[in-house]
Formats: C-alpha cells, structure tokens, sequence
C-alpha cells in the first residue's frame, strides 16, 4: 500500500524528501516540464551539473519529463543534501500522481531513505568522537 498525499484546494501530488539535514517539499502536477526550485529555474538554484542530473534522473527513469510540472521547496543542509531531498520527494509525489510508477521507483532506489546524519558532539570531546590532544607534561 503506497500513501497518497494529494492538495486539498488543487490536486497536486505531494511528496516529501529527506537527506542529511534538509527537507524538500514537491508538488506534481500536469504540465510541460519545468522545475522550479524556491521560486527560481532549476539550473538558476542548483548550479552544479551533477545535483541538476541527480534530480533529472528521477523524471527520466519514469518517463515523465515532458509531462508533468514539479514545484519544490527546499530548506535546510547545503546542496547536495537538498538535491537528495528533492529526489527523493520528487519520487514520492510521482508516486501519488501515478501508483503505477512505485515498482520502477523502487527498484531505481528513488525511494530509499538516505539514514546517514551527522553525528552530535560529545560532551568533553572537541567533535562527536576527536578528544584533546595528551600531554605529558
């Protein structure tokens, strides 16, 4: 059973993602293909090649890049954290738009959950594990 989370007043699909530190919320609808991250074109927010792709991906791996219109906003982390938030809710939203696209999503690994944090800081450690250099005298 998938959950589908769909906007009361318009019907977008609705995904949430997240990496590291981040939190990406997308919406999905019906349109000609353009991305907006925060306000701004997708190539404008992340500049990089390989977050752009990273995101693209997941549109290709369904086949629905000229098909639907994704809205994102994204907070929290730096870049590539963000740009594995918004693949991943990018998937999820895809997944309410259309159930039929979770087996290609799931076994893309569009849909798994990246657990890796940042460890906390210790108390009496200079980081989560580094303690102070000894000294003998």
């Amino acid at each position: 059973m998938v959950a589908v989370k769909k906007d009361k007043v318009n019907g977008d699909s609705l995904g949430t993602g997240r990496r590291k530190s981040s939190v990406a919320r997308v919406r999905v609808r019906p349109g000609s293909g353009s991305i907006t991250v925060n306000s701004k074109p997708l190539d404008e927010y992340f500049v990089n090649e390989q977050h752009r792709t990273h995101i693209a991906g997941t549109l290709a791996a369904v086949e629905h890049a000229d098909k639907v219109d994704v809205l994102v906003r994204v907070s929290g982390g730096g870049m590539t954290g963000q740009s594995g938030a918004v693949r991943m809710g990018l998937a999820r939203a895809l997944v309410s738009f259309d159930e039929s696209l979770h087996e290609v999503l799931r076994e893309g690994g569009y849909l798994t959950r990246d657990s890796r944090m940042k460890e906390r800081k210790k108390p009496g450690l200079r980081g989560a594990r580094r303690g102070v250099q000894f000294s003998k005298r």
